[in-house]
């Protein structure tokens, strides 16, 4: 697979089309806009288009629920990656996004692998036991199906699931914003686990993917699961507050409460390696960089 790698790197006619520039999308459209590769984001708006084309790179804004994919796709990609927002969206927003959308880039579009950013909440295991790629992925909610139904499709064309955990990065970390705000809780004991990613690593991981045609499904989190107990009292610790209030398992949650150690060793087996191993090591930067 390294092999595949070089050569995608060296043949200089690689294209890429990244669809969803958010967060996670923009970032991953730089990283390939600084290689060989020639690159070209999806984004809805065309703010979003015009502040990402000020960087020099080529983004259009374009509508994946009412818009032609197959002028967007005119130049047949080598790889299309699906990293698309359902911009907290339910049940509807998901299908229309996800499963629709791969529907017709798969019908109506030619390009030669598609991967598609999934989430690690498809795994519905509560007992914090350790979960890999082989273990059951069985959603309760009904937007957690309609991942596994979009993922289902994808392997069976031959793509790449990345599953990934909670991102969080420069500008974006949810427990800590909430910390700051005074919203933050402690659900329960505390006991609930936490699986995160970096963007950064995020984008390696979907970077290594697209360069080596990789097949299959694979968790990207980082190498180390903490309690959410864990992840408050290193951080108010850091930070010299205290502790937020105990209170009541949020039953309710959108993704349902699930509680597992996501296991990465099978996508760490390609060469990928986490920049930030744990969320103390992303979380130390941003919070020295508040300071």
């Amino acid at each position: 697979m390294l092999e595949a790698s070089e050569n995608a790197g060296n043949g200089g006619e690689q294209s890429v089309l990244v669809i969803g520039c958010g967060y996670l999308g923009a970032q991953l459209l730089r990283e390939f806009g600084r290689t060989r590769w020639k690159a070209t984001g999806i984004t809805l708006s065309e703010s979003s288009a015009d502040a990402l084309r000020s960087e020099g790179l080529e983004v259009v804004a374009a509508d994946l629920r009412t818009s032609d994919l197959r002028v967007l796709t005119k130049n047949n990609p080598s790889v299309v990656i699906h990293c698309a927002s359902s911009d907290k969206g339910g049940a509807v927003a998901y299908r229309e996004i996800f499963l629709e959308t791969i529907t017709r880039l798969i019908q109506d579009t030619t390009f030669e692998h598609l991967i598609f950013t999934s989430s690690t909440s498809v795994y519905a295991q509560a007992d914090g036991s350790v979960v890999t790629e082989t273990n059951p992925a069985e959603p309760e909610r009904e937007t957690g199906k309609i991942l596994r139904e979009t993922e289902e499709l994808v392997l069976a064309h031959n793509g790449t699931v990345l599953r990934l955990a909670g991102i969080y990065g420069p500008g974006r970390c949810v427990p800590l914003e909430k910390l700051f705000s005074g919203e933050a809780v402690i659900e329960g004991d505390g006991e609930r686990i936490i699986n995160s990613i970096h963007r950064d690593d995020a984008v390696s991981a979907l970077y290594l993917a697209a360069s080596n045609r990789c097949q299959g499904i694979f968790n990207v989190a980082d190498n180390a699961p903490v309690t959410q107990l864990e992840w408050f009292q290193w951080v108010c610790a850091r930070l010299g507050r205290p502790l937020p209030p105990f209170s009541p398992r949020d039953l309710n949650r959108k993704r349902a409460w699930t509680s597992k150690r996501v296991g990465n060793a099978k996508l760490r087996s390609l060469g990928w390696s986490p920049a930030y191993p744990s969320f103390r090591d992303g979380v130390e930067e941003m919070i020295n960089e508040r300071r």
